[in-house]
């Protein structure tokens, strides 16, 4: 019987102050409480609230035979702690109705997978531990950061004890192969792939509303003959979106909650699919092929690729520099030193620094708070500059109680010189008027106060 898994992906960023060279040693707190605040809430009221009533009522409605999955990034749920506790509460109430799986992801949101096998262990760990208090699942199936995947990465979650992991059904990759089927991991054939299906998917997230896509207007109708269209021997679609597609990237008066409202029926009624959630289907289905992917791909922009947060020189520095520090941290006790650690991972402070969508500014803004690439990363940098000399020396002190007041002149002097040098690098780009190379295409609170501290207030300059 073949079977829809219907997913969505929820994250918000703890989003960074304007931090300034010269608060570098004198100022620790490095997030934009308003903005995380104000962002969260609307967001909240305009989809998050609106969408977990529809899916709850569906689901109710349909008895059982409507399934859905999320993945909740570790600082989405953090936030909502913080502003938004019902947002919360209803996803809870899902996970109530036994109809609705909770996945797994790195508690940063990072892009760690890349660059460090025990602190990724750390981050999965830390994230199952969260799923589990909150929704009373111990999750069984992985979706890591912007769905990042190689063969390697899946081995790694593989030997975490997962069943399955879900990545883009990227053209490059599967050649001729359709992402409609199971596979499993070139390296350790028990863990089974789950392929996005982006031409539906994108159809939903990126296309739905468009008055010039030639399938407009899109109707539960004809999403259902599309469906009747894949070859009857597919067993699986795999439709993965971001939850902000209903009210956030797809309006309110788009028609977007009524047509989820009545996809499902829609389906039962003119097609052969039912709903699964990833564990049922890798658990009812073998894989027809194991999927050789050696090196990483993601779900961004037609590449498929890294670039949208590695693809140049700020961002590999950043990158460096941030990882660079894990052995401090981990060195250390202060919790707001691994708090900051946390949410300096997120990997959308390597996305605010790309050049790939520079050029096209109305869709570059809606997602990037700073007015260039360049901004980002030295805003980035005197953050890192800050926590670096604070990360150095509670590790310090940690080993020998007193802190050595000549290597943190030495660490402050460092980093003096190496802004400079960036400074001085960005200086000569604009002078010499050359511009970030252009895409292919086109694109993709307060952290919490420890018992007894008062919370601060940042008054933005």
């Amino acid at each position: 019987m073949r079977t829809i898994c219907l997913y969505f992906q929820i994250h918000q960023p703890f989003r960074l102050r304007r931090y300034r060279f010269f608060d570098i040693g004198n100022e620790h707190y490095y997030y934009d409480d308003y903005s995380n605040e104000s962002i969260l809430r609307r967001v909240s009221d305009q989809s998050y609230l609106r969408a977990n009533k529809v899916m709850l009522n569906t689901i109710k409605e349909h008895k059982g035979k409507f399934k859905i999955a999320f993945s909740i990034s570790g600082p989405v749920l953090d936030q909502f702690e913080l502003y938004a506790p019902e947002v919360l509460e209803s996803f809870r109430k899902l996970a109530a109705t036994g109809y609705v799986e909770f996945l797994c992801e790195t508690d940063s949101h990072s892009l760690v997978s890349l660059v460090n096998r025990d602190e990724f262990e750390k981050q999965v760990n830390n994230h199952r531990s969260k799923i589990n208090t909150y929704f009373d699942q111990n999750p069984l199936v992985f979706r890591n950061t912007e769905l990042i995947y190689s063969d390697q990465i899946g081995a790694d979650i593989a030997a975490m004890g997962f069943d399955g992991m879900i990545t883009e059904g990227a053209k490059q990759t599967l050649g001729w192969k359709s992402p409609n089927y199971l596979y499993c991991n070139a390296l350790n054939p028990r863990l089974k792939i789950l392929l996005r299906n982006f031409k539906l998917s994108d159809d939903l997230s990126f296309r739905f509303a468009n008055r010039h896509w030639n399938q407009y207007p899109l109707t539960t109708e004809k999403f259902a003959t599309w469906l009747n269209a894949i070859e009857k021997k597919e067993e699986n679609v795999n439709i993965f979106i971001d939850y902000e597609t209903f009210g956030g990237r797809q309006p309110v008066d788009c028609g977007i909650f009524d047509f989820m409202r009545h996809l499902p029926g829609t389906i039962f009624k003119m097609t052969d699919f039912t709903f699964s959630t990833p564990s049922e289907i890798i658990h009812s289905q073998q894989p027809i092929a194991a999927v050789s992917i050696p090196s990483p791909i993601s779900w961004a922009d037609e590449e498929r690729d890294l670039t949208a947060w590695l693809g140049n020189d700020l961002q590999s520095e950043a990158f460096s520099k941030l990882y660079g520090l894990r052995d401090y941290v981990n060195n250390c006790q202060d919790p707001k030193i691994h708090i900051d650690w946390k949410y300096l991972q997120s990997s959308d402070h390597f996305y605010y620094m790309s050049t790939k969508f520079f050029s096209e500014r109305p869709t570059y803004s809606n997602v990037n708070p700073f007015e260039s690439p360049y901004d980002a990363f030295i805003n980035y940098m005197n953050v890192l500059s800050d926590f670096s000399i604070r990360a150095k020396k509670a590790s310090e002190q940690n080993n020998n109680g007193t802190p050595n007041v000549d290597e943190l002149l030495r660490l402050l002097d460092e980093k003096d010189n190496l802004l400079a040098q960036y400074q001085d690098q960005l200086t000569k780009i604009r002078i010499s008027g050359a511009s970030p190379k252009k895409s292919k295409s086109g694109p993709k609170k307060t952290v919490p106060t420890p018992k007894n501290e008062k919370k601060k207030v940042i008054h933005l300059v």
